[in-house]
This record gives C-alpha cells, sequence and structure tokens, in this order.
C-alpha cells in the first residue's frame, strides 16, 4: 500500500513540475513577443518606409522582435510569421492587407464515397457560407488565408479544416466526411448507368459532364445522345431534334441553356446534338414534377448548365473527329472576372470520312440530293454541307453575394445544292439555312444567409430560311420561318430553416413568330405572323424532414396568356414532387404537374423541299391551332443497396389541343388540321448492378399511347409515337486508364398506315388523284435492333496536358432497321412506297487533349 502511495505522489510531482515548465516556456515565449504595430514601427524607423493598414487588420497580432539588415527579409519575416500580405506601393511606401486565397474542394462520403451535395461550408468569423453543388463540389473566393472552414452535413460528423489546405489548385482537393454513428440512416444518392449520372430527390436525372464515364455508341459525353440512354426517353427517328419522352414529340420538350429557351438542337439534321459538352457541367432532365419556375414543355424540360467557378488558372482542351473539330476554354481575365469560349466547326465539306458518309445517307435518302428519281443520269449534282456553333460566357462576381453572368451561343447549318441537266441545260439552285443566335445572363444576389434573389434575361432569335429557283420555267420559291422571344424572370428564395424554404417569382415572355412563303410561278404569297405575351406568377415550397425520410415540394404557377390578335386566357397550374424514404434503402416517389405551351412545330413533308423534312415553329391562336396542355402523374419505387439499384416508375399522361399538322401523319389526315388529344400511359423499369469497375443494366418500358380525334374515322387509334415495348441491355467495364461500353437496344415497330388493299387503293374521281387509306396507324413496321459499342483511352502527354482517343461503332452488326414507310402517287398514278432506313455500321474515331 505504501509503494502505491509512493508511485502515485511520484508521477503527481512529474506532472507539475511538467506543466509547471510549460507555463513558464510559454509565459517567456509570450514575454519576447510584442504588437505588430510596435514591429511596424520600429521597421518605419530603421528603413524609413511607411506601412498603410486598416487598424483591424493588425489589432491583437502578436510578433516575435527581430532585427533584420534588409527591409525585404523584414517584409518576407513579417509574412511569413503573419496572415498578411504586404504590397510595394513604391520605394517608401507599403500596404498591409490579409492574405485572401480563393479555396475549392469535393465533399464524399467515407463509406462508398458518393457526392454529398447541399453541404453547408462556413467560413469561421467572416459572415461566409455556401453550400456544395449536385457534385459535391463548392468554390470560394476572397478567404482570409488563416480562417477556419466548418463542412457539416446531416448524418455525418462536422469537418473543420484550415483555409489554406484547400487552396484552389489544378484539381480541388477531396474530403471525406465520417458517418455520424448515432445516425440510423445513411444519406443516399442514386448513381447508376455511369459515372456522371446521378438521381436527385426531386427525381430528375443530372448529368455530371466532368464525371461523365462512357455509354455504349458514344466517345464524348452528347447531351442528347447520352439521355436517350434513360427509361421513357428515345428518338423514333434516330436523331436529337426529335427526341420523344414518354410518348411526346419534341416540341413538347423544353430545351434550356444557360436559362435561354432554345429553339434548334441539332446538326446535321438532327443527327448530331449542337452543344458542347465540354463546357456543360450540369444537365438536369425533368420528365413529371417541375418547378413552378418552368413554364412550357408539356412533356420534359432539359435544363444544360456551363461552368459557373472563377478560376486563377487558364483551362481548356481541343479535340477533333471524323466530323468535326473543336475547342473550348476559360480564361481569367482579374480575380473576380473571367470568359469561357466554346467553338466548333464541321470538316465535312473539306474532308470524307466513313461517319460522314454514313450520316450523309442517312440524312439524305429518297431526296432530289440522292437522285432516286428514274431518268436521273443525265443530271450532275453539287452540293456544299457545314454545321458550326460556338458560344461565350463572361464570369462576374461583383462581391462575394452579388455575381453575374452573361452567356451566348450560335448555331448554324447550311446546304447549298445545285442541279444542272446535261441534255436540256436546265439548272435547279437550292439553299437551306438554319441558325440561331442567343443570349442571356442573370444576376444573383445574396443579401442574408436566409434569402437571396436571381434576376434572368434572354433574347433568341432562331431563322429557317429555304430558296429554290429552277431555270426552265423561271420559278422561285422562299420559304421562311423565324421566331424572337424575349423573356425576363425575377425569383427570389427564402429559407424559414435547413428544412424549409419558400420560392416566389414572376416572369414575363414574349414570343413572335413569322411564317413565310413566297412563289413567283404561278403568284402565291403567304405571310403570317404572330406575336403571344405571357405573364406569370409562381410560389412553392420545398420541405425536408430531419431525418431525411420525407422530402416534398408544391407550388402553383398562374399564367396570363394573351395573342394580341385573338385570345386572352388565364391558366392554374399546379406542381407536387414527393420523396418518401419508408426504409432503410427504399424510397417511394410522387410526382404531377399541370402545364401548357404556345409553340409548336408543323412538320412539312418530305417532298416540299429536295425531299428533306423541315419543321417550322407557329404559335398558338386558340382558333386552328389551340394551346397545348398537359395533365401529368407517375408513381415510383427506388431501391439501392449493395451495389443493385432497383427503380419501377408507373406514369399516365393525358395531352390536348394537338393538331394533325403537329404529330406528322402520313396519310388523308395529313393537311386536315384536326385537333385532338393523346393519352400516354404506361411504366419504367430499370435493374442496374455496379461494382467499382463494371456496371451492367437492363430497362424495359411499356408505353400505351393512343391518339383521340372526335372528327376523324375511327375516333380513336394508336399515336404515331406509340412505341409498346422498349428494351435495352448494356454495360461499361473500366480499368485503369481503359473504359469500354457494349449496349443492345430494342423496340417494337411504330404504327404507319398502308393503302386499302381490298377495292380500289387509289382514288380517281378526284383531281389530282389520291391515295384510299386503310384505318390510320392500323399496321406497324418491322421490330428495331441495334447494337452500339465504344472504348475510351486516357493518357498524359506531360505533367499539364491530358489526353484521350476513342473509338464507336454505331449498329456494329449493320442491321436494317425501317424507321418510317409512307406511300405517294407518282406521275402515272402509280403507289411508290417510301422508307427510311437507320444508320448502316458506322465507325467514328476521337482525339482530345485537356489542359
Amino acid at each position: 500500500m505504501l509503494k502505491t502511495q509512493n508511485s502515485t505522489l511520484t508521477l503527481f510531482l512529474i506532472a507539475v513540475v511538467f506543466f509547471s515548465s510549460l507555463s513558464i516556456s510559454g509565459q517567456e515565449d509570450k514575454a519576447t513577443q510584442i504588437s505588430l504595430r510596435s514591429y511596424l514601427n520600429q521597421i518605419e524607423k530603421n528603413f524609413s518606409v511607411k506601412f498603410s493598414f486598416a487598424d483591424n487588420t493588425i489589432n491583437s497580432i502578436l510578433i516575435h522582435s527581430q532585427e533584420f539588415n534588409e527591409l525585404e527579409a523584414a517584409i518576407q519575416y513579417i509574412e511569413t510569421e503573419t496572415p498578411l500580405d504586404l504590397k510595394k506601393i513604391d520605394a517608401r511606401y507599403y500596404t498591409i492587407s490579409k492574405s485572401m486565397l480563393s479555396i475549392c474542394a469535393k465533399v464524399l462520403d467515407n463509406f462508398e464515397q458518393n457526392t454529398l451535395r447541399n453541404a453547408s461550408i462556413k467560413v469561421l468569423e467572416q459572415g461566409i457560407s455556401t453550400i456544395t453543388d449536385d457534385s459535391g463540389n463548392f468554390y470560394l473566393n476572397n478567404i482570409p488565408k488563416a480562417s477556419i472552414i466548418e463542412i457539416r452535413h446531416v448524418g455525418f460528423k462536422p469537418l473543420f479544416i484550415k483555409a489554406e489546405e484547400l487552396e484552389y489548385r489544378e484539381v480541388c482537393k477531396t474530403l471525406l466526411l465520417a458517418q455520424n454513428i448515432q445516425q440510423l440512416e445513411e444519406v443516399i444518392i442514386y448513381k447508376f448507368l455511369t459515372t456522371g449520372l446521378e438521381k436527385q430527390d426531386d427525381a430528375s436525372i443530372v448529368l455530371n459532364t466532368d464525371d461523365f464515364g462512357i455509354l455504349p455508341g458514344l466517345i464524348e459525353p452528347d447531351v442528347l445522345q447520352t439521355i436517350q440512354a434513360l427509361p421513357g426517353i428515345k428518338s423514333i427517328d434516330e436523331t436529337v431534334s426529335d427526341i420523344n419522352v414518354r410518348g411526346g414529340t419534341n416540341d413538347q420538350n423544353l430545351i434550356l441553356w444557360e436559362g435561354i429557351k432554345m429553339y434548334q438542337s441539332g446538326h446535321f439534321f438532327g443527327l448530331i446534338s449542337a452543344f458542347n459538352p465540354y463546357l456543360t457541367d450540369k444537365v438536369t432532365l425533368i420528365k413529371n414534377g417541375s418547378s413552378a419556375a418552368f413554364g412550357d414543355g408539356v412533356s420534359s424540360i432539359l435544363d444544360m448548365r456551363t461552368k459557373n467557378t472563377i478560376t486563377n488558372e487558364l483551362y481548356g482542351g481541343a479535340g477533333i473527329n471524323l466530323l468535326s473539330g473543336d475547342a473550348y476554354g476559360q480564361i481569367p481575365l482579374k480575380e473576380n472576372l473571367a470568359f469561357q469560349f466554346s467553338g466548333r466547326r464541321s470538316i465535312t465539306d473539306l474532308l470524307n470520312t466513313p461517319t460522314y458518309n454514313q450520316f450523309y445517307e442517312r440524312a439524305f435518302q429518297d431526296t432530289e440530293i440522292r437522285g432516286n428519281e428514274p431518268n436521273q443520269e443525265n443530271i450532275v449534282r453539287h452540293e456544299d454541307f457545314y454545321f458550326y456553333d460556338f458560344t461565350g460566357k463572361l464570369l462576374y462576381d461583383i462581391s462575394q453575394k452579388h455575381k453575374a453572368r452573361v452567356s451566348f451561343i450560335a448555331i448554324n447549318n447550311l446546304l447549298e445544292y445545285t442541279a444542272l441537266n446535261t441534255n436540256t441545260t436546265e439548272t435547279t439552285n437550292s439553299k437551306l439555312m438554319q441558325t440561331n443566335f442567343s443570349i442571356g445572363g442573370y444576376l444573383k444576389s445574396t443579401w442574408s444567409s436566409n434569402f437571396s434573389t436571381q434576376l434572368n434575361a434572354y433574347y433568341t432569335s432562331y431563322h429557317l430560311d429555304s430558296e429554290n429557283f429552277t431555270s426552265e420555267n423561271d420559278q422561285q420559291l422562299l420559304q421562311n420561318n423565324e421566331v424572337l422571344e424575349t423573356a425576363v424572370q425575377l425569383e427570389s428564395n427564402y429559407n424559414f430553416s435547413e428544412l424549409l424554404a419558400w420560392e416566389n417569382g414572376y416572369e414575363f415572355k414574349e414570343v413572335g413568330i413569322i411564317n413565310l412563303t413566297n412563289v413567283t410561278q404561278p403568284p402565291f404569297r403567304s405571310n403570317v405572323k404572330g406575336v403571344i405575351r405571357t405573364h406569370a406568377l409562381f410560389s412553392e415550397l420545398t420541405y425536408a424532414s430531419e431525418n431525411e425520410k420525407l422530402w416534398a415540394r408544391a407550388g402553383v404557377r398562374a399564367n396570363y396568356i394573351e395573342n394580341l390578335a385573338t385570345f386572352e386566357k388565364l391558366i392554374l397550374e399546379p406542381r407536387l414532387n414527393v420523396n418518401y424514404k419508408v426504409a432503410r434503402n427504399f424510397k417511394v416517389e410522387l410526382q404531377g404537374e399541370f402545364k401548357n405551351q404556345t409553340t409548336n412545330q408543323i412538320i412539312d413533308l418530305k417532298q416540299n423541299f429536295l425531299g428533306i423534312e423541315k419543321r417550322r415553329w407557329v404559335l398558338s391562336n386558340e382558333e386552328d391551332l389551340p394551346i397545348t396542355r398537359s395533365k401529368q402523374v407517375s408513381l415510383g419505387l427506388n431501391y439501392d443497396k449493395n451495389k443493385i439499384y432497383i427503380g419501377l416508375e408507373g406514369f399516365y399522361k393525358y395531352v390536348n389541343g394537338i393538331s394533325t399538322t403537329t404529330q406528322g401523319f402520313q396519310n388523308e389526315d395529313q393537311f386536315n388540321g384536326e385537333i385532338g388529344e393523346y393519352a400516354a400511359r404506361g411504366f419504367e423499369f430499370l435493374i442496374n448492378q455496379k461494382t467499382k469497375n463494371l456496371s451492367n443494366w437492363l430497362t424495359y418500358t411499356y408505353n400505351k399511347n393512343d391518339y383521340t380525334f372526335d372528327l376523324l374515322s375511327p375516333t380513336t387509334f394508336p399515336n404515331n409515337l406509340d412505341i409498346r415495348h422498349t428494351i435495352t441491355f448494356a454495360s461499361t467495364y473500366t480499368y485503369q486508364n481503359l473504359k469500354l461500353g457494349l449496349g443492345l437496344n430494342y423496340r417494337t415497330g411504330r404504327p404507319y398506315t398502308k393503302p386499302q388493299e381490298d377495292g380500289n387503293p387509289i382514288n380517281t374521281f378526284v383531281f389530282p388523284s389520291t391515295i384510299n387509306y386503310e384505318d390510320a396507324n392500323n399496321s406497324r413496321l418491322p421490330e428495331y435492333l441495334r447494337v452500339d459499342a465504344s472504348a475510351i483511352y486516357d493518357f498524359k502527354i506531360n505533367r499539364n496536358i491530358k489526353a484521350s482517343v476513342g473509338t464507336s461503332l454505331l449498329n456494329l452488326l449493320d442491321h436494317k432497321n425501317i424507321l418510317n414507310r409512307y406511300y405517294r402517287l407518282n406521275d402515272q398514278d402509280e403507289i411508290e412506297t417510301i422508307e427510311s432506313v437507320s444508320l448502316g455500321i458506322t465507325p467514328n474515331f476521337s482525339f482530345r487533349m485537356f489542359f
């Protein structure tokens, strides 16, 4: 017992001596320090200089007093020992300010390394805060070097880190948050198909292009091609300019670039996207349950946003494939000012490649350009075709709380065609030009930690011009479709707490459309103009429960629509989006919305201009074309555990106010302009098995889509886009720097209308003669099958330049797929069958550099 007491006493005495020595050492150390103000006075006296500073910049800062023989050594010592910058004004004067940094990081969980969006980021004692974006990234400028950064997220332990450890470099630092072991529920973000694709709480799909992996048939993250890998989204004719979402036509999709509505989305007659993917930061696809802030788009919304952060370093890239070459980059102009740019031009008018030849065959099959009509051996043809696009964006951070952005985009497609008949010397000169120019911007202001506003404005101009001149009869045909749109929107967002937010706003939009047709022989002129103005108020609440089981958003949009010539109308549109976690890995989703749109596309048939299909934008007038309105509801179940994701979603969509002229009819009803509706119902299924390197998925979509036109017989029949069954099976594999993708796409055939086989298929009692058809869409095309493959290899050229090479094969099996079939009468009143065939086996190759 005495031994134990002696040991305890010994340890106590050692501890007393130890801590006393620390205290004395600390007191001695503190005693050798003086205030920075006093030290600066000594330097001013010794070197005959003057320092300019704000009092609160140096107050409370202590420093060890040291003597230096040179001024530069003293200044370097101060910068090393304090969080200050000293800048020389002239030979005598210096300014002193706090050292400021630009910081960035990517926040992940430390278990499966899922991105953590909406994590709160606070700069302690500075009143500066932000949240991580959908990719888990955050960026902050002008942060004091000595600051401490606090990072928090529900369900995870908070992380504190020095700002200087997050200083912006070429690659932002990755931070891992540890899960809170007292939190039973973990945060789950559904990732599927490939890296860079995520499903959000509101059931929208987000594509982060920086993290994008690979999909079968794609060697670049083409936005409009990528979304077609998702269930319920396909292009019935293999184009990006005719994307069908749950049985809707392409003009029923609202396509936004930087918040600007786009009226043109494709190059090469819709075979490739018109948007550069390498400056596109995030793409959000919404099929239902959209925010009340969005108008238009009764089928879907595709919202593309370019990179939005000012960095201190230049970055960019360039590349070329067998269709085009492009370059992009961001140039820092000041600490708070930068400029982005991108440009792309086709090489099709300079070089014939296997890819171009296949695209050419697909785009111009059964046209005058291909010369498929009889007796064409004496015709000498020449065509010139090219496309380009370029974008620009000015990023200006007025302050930490006020940020301004201005963006523009220009898209151009041009086809010039000349034909000379060597027997008659008759010439035909034709030109088809499609252009889109848009400019817009916004000012985002954070007035407090709870309240922010955003002011958006844009102007967009779209033109489709066609000219055709024939020397034999001196006939000239001019057609023009022009869209001019301006819009202004003010949004406000107030956070009552971290769980409840209230968004309100007002939007004004004016759309003017001109359709001009002018024929010289025989004389004919038509010039239809229209203007629609829309005033909209919207309000919605977003709530997230503290235990993260419930997420809900509910709102309403009130639209006052006036066509200056014909009508005024008030339309109320409720919106609902609910997500509830019923178990650890199991969620239920409910979405519903009412929407409307006042712009539609009339489809000009292929025989109208060189045999090439054209789509012209028109305005609703509540007479021959009413406002198109939709109601949609969907219920989904999602399960994600142990690398398995399963999703099942049922939907019902009802759309009225459609016309036979906007639906692409190719029978006796194609010119009638009858008004009707369609109803699509079905379900979408997705199962995805994921490992670190391998992703396998199977999707199946059932979609029954029927028209109802009261004045047609029969009144109800299958929709032109009624694809009942669609199946996709695909795999992607990543091994070190190599990415591989292989996929199969299958779907049942689309409906079409055949001429009558019994009786007389041709009506010769009218002039000109017409075809007598069977019931509308009573037949179906053969099934569609296509296998695609792709491969990408990433490597480094040097320390600062990365590169990649990619190759792909579309329709690997060279399967002949019939995309469309219709009928017409030739000059001998004989029925001709016209078929549109899919791409054959189509190779592509790309080389890219990133710096």
